[in-house]
């Protein structure tokens, strides 16, 4: 079963992520207190597998992700597809493309990480979302990614 195994706020800049046991979601924003929210935006709430996370070596919160997922392929998701975590849905819009920060982290891993940087999500329904809470596909897509869900 999937599962939201771990939940960040981003602080802001590049100051890192706080961890948190739960969170409120808000509609059309973001994480309630995460820096990364901003109404109508496409790039409100971001999802990393953590078994990319173990793969790499790497700690959970470390890409500044919102929520750490266990048994979700992000890359099988498509925009358009909501997910259920906890009382919220999440809608998927985008994948996020490794930037400069993953060089940060360590050298190389911008390449090294491909198209496995994480999912990137709006609230389409507010809710409380707690740690452990598993995550469930509720709404399939209608068409399959990229330029059309590309929402800033």
């Amino acid at each position: 079963m999937a599962q939201a195994s771990r939940l960040f706020l981003a602080i802001g800049g590049h100051a890192g992520t706080r961890e948190v046991e739960r969170v409120t979601a808000v509609q059309n924003r973001g994480f309630e207190g995460c820096a990364h929210g901003r109404p109508g935006s496409g790039r409100q709430v971001l999802l990393v597998e953590g078994e990319t996370l173990d793969d790499l070596a790497l700690e959970p919160g470390i890409f500044r992700e919102n929520i750490t997922t266990r048994g979700l392929s992000l890359l099988e998701l498509a925009a358009g597809q909501r997910l259920r975590i906890g009382e919220a849905t999440l809608e998927v819009t985008m994948l996020c493309e490794p930037c400069e920060l993953m060089d940060e982290i360590r050298m190389g891993l911008q390449q090294e990480i491909g198209s496995r940087r994480g999912t990137l999500c709006r609230v389409v329904e507010g809710g409380l979302i707690s740690r452990g809470d598993s995550i469930e596909i509720v709404e399939h897509a209608t068409f399959h990614t990229g330029a059309e869900a590309n929402l800033e």
